[in-house]
């Protein structure tokens, strides 16, 4: 027979481990908590801000210091950029640009990491540490490095060419003098120039994301593969490629992102705003809302017109990858 006392031990009994589970459940979020605070304040309010601002007209600093007041246009900024043709050839730019450089940094960036996975120890760690230099070096200080290359009096590449035969300079380009060549004034060379740029600075990250998810994956297949009889181009896509499919999905995301985003590259290549003709997302919005007169509401719905792209590009990604956890 159970006493008046034992009950109220019994129950102590049964609700302390329930009240430490609940405590261990809500750990996590408390964790996590300071960093969601960062990333609000640092992310979320700016932003925030940005949506706000596109839906004003502003005109002068005065506004944005909040000594005169914000008029109230709605919907007229989208309605007049998206109305612009020449938002247009913008846009253009702008996706051709990034399905080009991601191409050619997913291809790179795979091909050095397949690499550095089949080099020693010594000599992978050699070649990766020449190859995160680029990674290392920041955008400003490389594009300016690349710019004195390419420069039309006194650069390495216009020096190659005034080194080449006459004869040879000239049935190949027609020209045998190449100073005061302009490498920036033609629209193609521009973005030929850019794109070296930007996949000479990005392809290290995917280089080293490809050798990590290599190490992951268990050599005897590899082997069995090979066994079979299977060469390395086919080793690759039927147990490689598979296996890594995540992580390219990521790259390729994450390369997309970065490469509608470039704008250091293209104000320090083209010296400015000047280069209408070479306008991608980024720089359109800086220069529609910096260059006299200041329009900073355009210059704020183009940004949340490109900030929705990459909503949108994220959004299928991820749709893709839950769509692979069904099926799996």
């Amino acid at each position: 027979m159970t006493t008046l006392t034992e009950v109220p031990e019994t129950s102590a009994a049964r609700e302390t481990p329930a009240r430490w589970r609940r405590r261990l459940d809500r750990l996590p979020y408390l964790l996590l908590l300071p960093c969601l605070v960062i990333i609000a304040v640092l992310l979320l309010w700016p932003l925030g801000q940005v949506i706000a601002m596109s839906f004003f007209r502003l005109n002068n600093v005065r506004q944005l210091r909040g000594d005169r007041e914000w008029p109230w246009v709605g919907f007229e900024n989208y309605a007049e950029i998206l109305g612009d043709p020449f938002f247009l050839t913008v846009l253009r730019n702008t996706v051709l640009f990034a399905v080009a450089n991601v191409v050619l940094t997913m291809i790179l960036g795979t091909l050095v990491g397949l690499l550095l996975n089949r080099l020693g120890r010594k000599m992978a760690a050699f070649v990766a540490s020449c190859v995160m230099l680029a990674w290392a070096t920041p955008a400003l200080t490389g594009t300016i490095v690349w710019k004195w290359i390419f420069d039309d009096t006194s650069g390495l590449v216009t020096w190659l060419f005034n080194a080449l035969p006459d004869g040879l300079s000239m049935s190949l380009f027609g020209r045998s003098d190449w100073t005061g060549y302009g490498w920036f004034n033609s629209p193609l060379l521009f973005f030929s120039i850019l794109t070296l740029v930007v996949v000479w600075h990005s392809f290290p990250f995917i280089a080293v994301s490809v050798l990590a998810g290599l190490k992951s994956v268990p050599s005897e297949l590899h082997e069995a593969a090979r066994v079979d009889g299977a060469g390395p181009w086919k080793v690759f896509w039927r147990i490689t490629f598979p296996l890594l499919r995540p992580v390219f999905g990521i790259l390729i995301v994450l390369s997309t992102i970065w490469d509608f985003k470039v704008f250091t590259q293209q104000f320090v290549l083209a010296g400015g705003t000047q280069d209408r003709p070479t306008f991608m997302l980024a720089i359109y919005s800086y220069a529609e809302a910096f260059s006299p007169p200041p329009k900073y509401g355009l210059g704020a719905a183009i940004a949340v017109i490109l900030t929705l792209i990459l909503l949108v590009v994220t959004g299928f990604y991820v749709r893709m990858v839950l769509k692979q956890e069904e099926d799996a």
